[in-house]
């Protein structure tokens, strides 16, 4: 009998990410992933709803950014309160550690329609939790939209510049200088 391994999503994701550079997405299947995490079928999907969201991670994302929205300081700005969320995103998510998971994870989504389809949803999804968690903290609902909207653009350049270069050492420091840039060029208009 094998002795029992920890960390099944982190091995099943893994495995997900290796098969798809393998053999791509469309020909990898959820059983071929669990096998070769040394799984089963059944423990892959307590764990996943399907081989999407090994990539994408189920509401992990829109649960952090909204603790970290709610958690600011009552005196953060709006921006200032998005920026709060992506240092814990960072922390939590965006961990040296990840960097060449993230990396790799980015090529083969960018290698499949489906898969860059579901990246955009997931975006809009965050972008939409973002500005619900905005709106609970009294940021009236235009304000909290467009702070969202720009903080995705943050978010969105921040996770490139961090996964594709060794110098951006924390994704927190990435986003918020991100989000300098962002706040600026929306000044100069």
């Amino acid at each position: 009998m094998t002795r029992w391994k920890p960390n099944a999503a982190d091995r099943l994701a893994a495995a997900a990410l290796e098969l798809f550079e393998e053999h791509g997405y469309e020909n990898t299947t959820v059983i071929d992933i669990a096998q070769r995490a040394g799984l089963t079928k059944s423990t892959f999907f307590r764990h996943f709803q399907d081989k999407r969201e090994v990539l994408f991670g189920g509401d992990t994302m829109a649960r952090l950014l909204i603790d970290g929205i709610t958690t600011a300081p009552a005196t953060a700005t709006p921006l200032e309160a998005v920026a709060h969320a992506f240092d814990s995103v960072g922390e939590l998510v965006f961990t040296p550690e990840r960097r060449g998971f993230s990396t790799r994870r980015r090529a083969v989504i960018a290698a499949n329609p489906d898969l860059r389809e579901r990246e955009a949803r997931k975006g809009r999804d965050l972008t939409t939790s973002m500005a619900d968690a905005l709106v609970q903290r009294g940021i009236p609902d235009l304000t909290a939209r467009v702070t969202a909207e720009l903080g995705a653009l943050a978010m969105a350049i921040a996770y490139e510049q961090w996964s594709d270069a060794a110098e951006v050492e924390r994704f927190g420091d990435a986003a918020r200088q991100a989000l300098d840039e962002v706040r600026a060029a929306a000044n100069q208009g």
